[in-house]
């Protein structure tokens, strides 16, 4: 196949993707278009050079090794595949992710796991701001800290943060639970903390365990909606 390398003669279910000798196109093409029946289990992407839209919208369960540093939207849309970033990744990655695994072994740009329905993310470094905005079902581990209005709007899913978190934590929270084990600057409108429960604790040691980050599920605490904004009441003189 023109543009594809094998890794090794033995390795027939593994390719590898040169971005600095070949445009990215070729990658998405065959992820899109021609992974299916080719019997490939895992892509290595080697030199991505923070080029943007590194594999965007895969809908096969194929592994997907990203040897570097990645751009804006980055695994985007995923569909059950598994991305590894060994790098950091600029703004959007995993945006709109359905399902799958995306592990970030560095930094996060803003707004990481946006408007995802489900899947998991792990940022093994910080998240910057609005990390898990709209998020919708999405589970979300940042092993460090997150920026200012991080989980704002999320709907539904959990964020587990090791760190501190920013200003405005869970800004109009619908349903969604924030875990945070360090300091948080401030809450945002509709958030606020509750006590933890046995479920919240087996919920982060799942978590935690699913991102392979070692911490005592009892230095967390929860975050989670007043559900005071859900319905406008004029009389209270409600303000945003």
């Amino acid at each position: 196949m023109e543009g594809v390398v094998n890794v090794a003669p033995e390795a027939k279910n593994r390719l590898t993707f040169d971005l600095a000798a070949q445009p990215l196109r070729e990658l998405n093409r065959f992820l899109h278009h021609d992974l299916a029946g080719t019997g490939v289990t895992h892509v290595d992407v080697i030199n991505p050079d923070g080029t943007h839209n590194i594999a965007v919208g895969v809908d096969a369960p194929v592994r997907i090794d990203v040897d570097g540093h990645a751009g804006y939207y980055c695994a985007g849309m995923n569909k059950l595949a598994q991305v590894n970033v060994n790098g950091n990744v600029g703004p959007g990655v995993a945006e709109g992710m359905v399902s799958g695994t995306v592990h970030v072994k560095g930094f996060a740009s803003v707004s990481a796991g946006a408007a995802a329905h489900g899947g998991l993310l792990v940022i093994e470094k910080d998240a910057s701001l609005r990390c898990g905005i709209s998020m919708k079902g999405i589970d979300i581990v940042v092993g460090g800290s997150v920026g200012d209005f991080s989980a704002f709007m999320a709907q539904a899913g959990r964020l587990v943060i090791c760190g501190d978190a920013g200003d405005a934590l869970g800004d109009s929270l619908y349903e969604a639970v924030i875990y945070v084990r360090g300091k948080v600057a401030s809450f945002g409108a509709d958030a606020h903390e509750e006590p933890m429960s046995d479920a919240d604790f087996a919920a982060v040691e799942e978590l935690l365990a699913r991102a392979r980050i070692k911490h005592d599920p009892k230095q967390f605490r929860r975050v989670a909606s007043k559900r005071e904004l859900y319905h406008w009441n004029a009389d209270a003189d409600q303000e945003y």
